[in-house]
């Protein structure tokens, strides 16, 4: 029912306007779906039911935050939110943002260039147009499994990151070794491959680890497990890149 909803929606109302009335939208949505059972940890709505998608994931109702949006709020709320924090956002999910726009005294830039994600500036993430030591935090969400050069693209997240600075990554994961083949150029390929239209790899958790190393990072993997409550998935894990 809910992709039924979001797909006619998307039909009749623009992408630009979409963003906007989206939370008077989700608002009517959820009327009828308030409960006790599950809190989103971004927007405090308390839920009967998560809404199930065709990926199986879990989202929110009220803010249409995934679960890996949740998790990765409740990280960076209890770890890293600080006054006067410089932060950079790739493509980051609309509820995330509107919660980034809520923080006071803290300096906040969204990127994008699909055009697809609310953003304040279009940066290359292999050519980010700042200067060096610009960002205490970087997240870097499911951004580079999308790009070819993604060692150039290490090398910018390091230049861009002040010492001491914290860059937090998650990509899809598989076992063994990282998965790339240039060949495989076309949208059809590249879903069988990679499993996403748009991607240009599968990485491996340590195989990712190593080459972030190899840019100068220090690397932490964190192992996570699942809370029903919260909605966070099982087994998720996420690399923290440390500039030293």
């Amino acid at each position: 029912m809910y992709s039924f909803l979001k797909r006619t929606v998307s039909i009749f109302i623009t992408k630009k306007m979409l963003f906007k009335i989206e939370p008077f939208l989700r608002k009517c949505y959820t009327i009828n779906k308030h409960g006790s059972k599950h809190e989103c940890i971004i927007c405090g709505f308390k839920s009967k039911e998560w809404v199930i998608i065709e990926n199986k994931d879990c989202l929110c109702p009220n803010c249409g935050s995934l679960s890996r949006d949740r998790r990765l709020w409740n990280i960076l709320s209890t770890k890293y939110l600080k006054n006067n924090l410089f932060v950079l956002d790739f493509s980051p999910s609309r509820s995330l943002y509107r919660n980034w726009k809520k923080q006071k005294n803290i300096h906040y830039t969204a990127s994008d260039l699909s055009g697809n994600f609310i953003a304040d500036a279009t940066y290359n993430i292999t050519n980010i147009s700042k200067d060096n030591n610009s960002f205490d935090l970087i997240v870097c969400y499911h951004i580079l499994e999308h790009i070819i050069d993604d060692e150039k693209a290490m090398t910018e997240l390091y230049r861009v990151l002040k010492p001491n600075g914290t860059v937090l990554i998650q990509t899809p994961f598989k076992e063994g070794e990282i998965y790339e083949d240039y060949t495989r150029t076309t949208e059809a390929e590249r879903l069988k491959h990679f499993g996403q239209e748009d991607h240009v790899r599968i990485y491996s958790i340590n195989g990712l680890k190593e080459r972030l190393q190899n840019t100068g990072f220090k690397i932490e993997i964190l192992k996570l497990k699942g809370d029903k409550y919260f909605g966070f998935s099982d087994n998720e894990k996420i690399l923290i890149a440390k500039k030293i």
